[in-house]
């Protein structure tokens, strides 16, 4: 058991686990008579401490509680960037101001939302969870209320960096708040409610912004953001409840059976103490990734360790490990501060902050973030250009479509995206199990890509149905068909794309998100200047055509992924402990 939770185990790898491991004989110990497990026997991964602070050991109605209020952040963000079009008319014909303006929005908006993702997420590893959600929010409402106010054409563009910036916080914020107080055989179905929330924010945000729109007018799509923004404000700041907590310093039922804990005994191993903030060097070299059981780190020699042979990495010193059962619960002041220290944090954290940036760029190394951020991001660019079609062609003959029937056509996508989710999350968190049973207990992350051969037929028939039977003036019962094929494919590629990142590398949770935000949404940008064109220039049916044969494409990367996946995680294991112990030791 120990090479599957011990990072320093040289036959460690990540994204490996043993779930199912009953009575294995690891250096004379059996770690599994005290580790935690559920009543069907799957090992809790990881491993909680025993302190009732600890997010792992809350009691279920704080979690959903919790769960709760981040699916409503993740589905109110999603619903605010996706409802300037229904001001796009009246803003258009009142005060002239151009589509391709509100098009320039649309890609400032992404760019707000990628990049501000990067620059706010070393906040959540210097201060807390929290502090980020309020910032968001408190963006979110300034943009809201700029776009009530808008009357130029800078109002309209820059007001949606704002809100762009808003819902970064959901881009990765939100999965590492959820990956704190879940267990990783929960995540994928966790990861469906999100991506769920994700979908009715997406395709009901534009729909009910329609009717608010048409109702009263185009200035109370922003007035409703802004009311509910400040609603949800007052909420975050009374009754969200920090979940940052280094487990590191703690006791858990892993310390104790790797350790053979007793009263009074201090433990040695890396993983097993508590992050003493005094730093001593070590001489350790990472050996070169690429085959089973090579080296690790190994902490308990003293020497100089060395990352590249130049960048010098300080490792916490060991001290003897909290008894979390000791604790008491903190008093809801504490539990709901609006600022929560990290326990490495120095002075105010500004040469810690770039550190944090740097490491979250290292991430860009590995293959998975690609594949995450590309299986994400494809998807919202497909939603780009079936959204640019319905506006440019179901107003006219023969369908003669009114702003309430085009934003109707978003209930077939929300109905297939549900649909995803609900098969790439929940089915498959019952999946991987069932793999894992018949795996002798082992756990790969790359059991979760089976299912992207359903979204590499769905999502290209989808794209083909609409596209074509748009052109051809197919029924529409054939078309709002394609449709929920593409939403099928939005919400299982992008639950696909989350669970199987989370489980390569789980303690990069963040700094993996970070970067699949920055992928996704640089992509979106792009084809948001280029939709237009291309359907101009092509044609409806011909765009569709390619736009399927990039979706199968792109999602063909599964195949080679899931037969050389572990291997790339083998060969990425030195570049992830680096980036950890980087980032625990800054």
């Amino acid at each position: 058991m120990d090479k599957y939770t011990n990072r320093d185990h040289p036959d460690y790898i990540p994204g490996t686990f043993n779930i199912y491991s009953s009575q294995n004989l690891e250096n004379g110990i059996i770690y599994e008579s005290k580790l935690k497990k559920t009543s069907s026997g799957v090992v809790l991964i990881p491993q909680p401490s025993y302190s009732p602070n600890d997010p792992l050991n809350w009691s279920s109605w704080r979690k959903f509680a919790h769960f709760g209020l981040m699916a409503f952040i993740t589905a109110f963000t999603a619903a605010t960037s996706n409802d300037a079009g229904a001001a796009q008319d009246s803003l258009n014909e009142i005060y002239g101001i151009s589509y391709d303006s509100m098009n320039t929005g649309a890609g400032v908006l992404f760019l707000g939302i990628g990049w501000s993702t990067l620059f706010l997420a070393p906040f959540a590893n210097l201060y807390g969870r929290k502090i980020t959600y309020i910032v968001c929010t408190t963006l979110g409402l300034f943009g809201a209320l700029w776009f009530a106010l808008a009357k130029r054409t800078s109002d309209t563009i820059w007001s949606q960096l704002f809100v762009g910036i808003s819902e970064s916080c959901a881009e990765a914020q939100v999965q590492l708040s959820l990956s704190d107080i879940f267990f990783q055989h929960q995540l994928g179905s966790v990861l469906t409610v999100y991506i769920m929330c994700t979908s009715i924010g997406t395709f009901l945000g534009p729909l009910i912004a329609g009717y608010i729109s048409a109702f009263t007018n185009f200035r109370w799509v922003g007035w409703v953001a802004m009311i509910i923004s400040g609603g949800l404000l007052i909420t975050i700041i009374f009754g969200c409840e920090e979940t940052y907590f280094d487990r590191g310093q703690y006791m858990t039922p892993l310390t104790s059976c790797q350790s053979g804990y007793e009263d009074g005994t201090t433990l040695q191993n890396s993983d097993n103490t508590a992050v003493s903030r005094r730093k001593r060097h070590l001489d350790v070299k990472l050996s070169t990734p690429g085959a089973m059981g090579e080296k690790g780190v190994d902490l308990s020699e003293t020497a100089e360790f060395e990352v590249n042979n130049e960048e010098e990495v300080t490792i916490p010193e060991t001290r003897e490990l909290i008894d979390g059962s000791k604790e008491h619960l903190k008093p809801y002041p504490k539990r709901v501060a609006i600022l929560t220290k990290a326990t490495n944090l120095k002075g105010y954290g500004f040469k810690q902050y770039f550190k944090y940036l740097k490491i979250n760029l290292r991430m860009f190394l590995f293959p998975p973030v690609w594949l995450s951020g590309m299986f994400w991001g494809i998807q919202d660019v497909f939603l780009t250009f079936y959204l640019t079609t319905q506006e440019s062609a179901y107003y006219e003959p023969p369908w003669n479509y009114s702003d309430f029937g085009v934003a109707i056509m978003n209930v077939p996508t929300l109905i297939g995206a549900v649909i995803g989710c609900i098969c790439a999350g929940i089915v498959s968190d019952y999946f991987v199990l069932w793999m894992a049973r018949h795996n002798r207990g082992i756990l790969e992350a790359e059991f979760r890509l089976y299912f992207s051969i359903a979204t590499a037929i769905i999502g290209p028939a989808g794209l083909l149905m609409f596209g074509i039977g748009t052109a051809r003036q197919w029924p529409w019962q054939a078309i709002y068909v394609g449709l929920g094929f593409v939403g099928f494919a939005w919400g299982c590629s992008g639950d696909i794309a989350m669970a199987y990142l989370m489980d390569c590398y789980p303690d990069m949770v963040l700094e993996g998100m970070v970067c699949t935000a920055i992928i996704n949404n640089t992509i979106s940008c792009i084809f948001t200047f280029t939709c237009s064109d291309w359907l101009a220039a092509s044609g409806t049916e011909n765009t569709y055509i390619a736009l399927a044969v990039i979706n199968f494409g792109i999602t063909a990367f599964a195949l080679p992924m899931y037969y050389y996946g572990k291997r790339i995680r083998l060969w990425t294991k030195r570049w992830y402990l680096q980036s950890v112990n980087l980032r625990d030791g800054v």
